[in-house]
Order: structure tokens, then sequence, then C-alpha cells
């Protein structure tokens, strides 16, 4: 298998955290999108240019993130089951994992465009509303996770390979210490051995960004 993505991408956050929990075999394939060579040859071979993107070894190529676990679920049958055998907790791990990819991220990556605005674009009042959206959804995780370990149970699943990206890229300006449930469970995922591999390459990722030299292909 072979995995093209970039480290400071949730969703590619996301599948890292999967295949270091499956412990998989994957070639790692970094692609800058912001590069225009790399950007060229990347849309050559795929040209919706989505990151990231499974190739596997019959040449499939996958390039939605919770397709992306599940073809690694069902193929790495050792280790930790992303998706659960029971079928409540199955459908309560999707429905947890689209909301995170349908919403969380959607509205981090809203305020996080307009913080990139100058200064005289930004609205005040839209981003007040973004972050108003924001509370209310991590009011209803802060929910989802009382009384569990993780997201949907004792296991660690699609779900939490979503969220635990989403919590280590909030907005300065949000106090997760505000929402004890979900503040506890981020203590606890960053203990996480497979976080831990991500979080080395999101750092490695960004002290490159700031020495200008960007990490190879």
């Amino acid at each position: 298998m072979e995995l093209y993505y970039h480290p400071l991408s949730r969703s590619c956050q996301k599948v890292l955290i999967a295949l270091y929990e499956k412990q998989a075999n994957f070639f790692p394939r970094l692609v800058n999108l912001h590069d225009p060579v790399e950007r060229h040859n990347y849309m050559e071979m795929f040209p919706l240019g989505q990151l990231p993107l499974l190739r596997t070894r019959g040449g499939w190529q996958i390039s939605d993130s919770s397709i992306i676990i599940e073809y690694i679920d069902q193929h790495v049958t050792d280790n930790t089951q992303l998706f659960p055998t029971d079928s409540v907790l199955n459908i309560r791990s999707k429905m947890l994992d689209r909301l995170v990819d349908n919403q969380l991220y959607h509205i981090m990556y809203e305020i996080e465009r307009h913080h990139r605005l100058p200064q005289q674009m930004q609205q005040p009042l839209l981003l007040r509303q973004l972050h108003k959206q924001l509370d209310i959804i991590l009011t209803e995780f802060d929910k989802q996770v009382e009384g569990h370990y993780w997201l949907c149970g004792d296991g660690f699943t699609l779900a939490d390979c979503a969220l635990i990206p989403a919590l280590a890229s909030l907005p300065a300006e949000v106090q997760l210490m505000e929402y004890f449930e979900l503040n506890r469970y981020w203590q606890q995922a960053q203990l996480r051995g497979s976080w831990l591999l991500v979080k080395d390459e999101i750092d490695q990722a960004k002290q490159a960004l700031h020495t200008g030299i960007q990490p190879p292909p």
C-alpha cells in the first residue's frame, strides 16, 4: 500500500492514526500541493487532487479518509478493530466520524480561513457565529464521550481517529477545560502511541515550514 498525504492535513492525520493503530505496512508518499511541480505531478496520477489517497497493491485508488480506514481495517486484521463488530457500536462510530468530518472539520477550516484574511476583510460577527457553532458541536462531543473511555466505549474506533486531530488543532481561543469530559478524553488521547507517532510527523513538518525546508516527496 502507498499513502499519499501531508502531515498537516487533519484528514491525513486521521488515516495515519489508523495505519499506526493497525501497525500496517505502507509506503509513505508526502505531497505538498502548494508546490506547483508536486501538485502537477500528483494530479497527473490523480486528477481530483485530493489528499489523502491510498493506492492498494492492485492499483486501486481510494481517496476518502473514512473509506481508506475501512479498507485498512478489513485487510489488516491484527491489532485494533477500528470498525466494531457490534452493529450498534459500528453505526455509532460511523455517525460520530461523519459528525467530525462534515461539521467539526468544516467549522474549524472556516475559522482558520477567516483568520488568514487581511484585517480589513475580517468579519467579527461571522467569526462569533463560527465560534458559537464550534461550541455547540464540542458540547455535543462532550456529551457523547461521557461515561466512555473512548468515543464509542472501551474500544478505539474510526471515530477516535477522526476526533483526535481536531482536538489537537482547535483555535487558540478555545478553552478545552470548559468541556470536562472532552478534556479528560484529550488528556488520555495524547498518550496513545498512534497519536504520538503522528504528532512527531506534524512537528517535523511544522519545523520544515518554519525553516523554509520542504519535506521530501
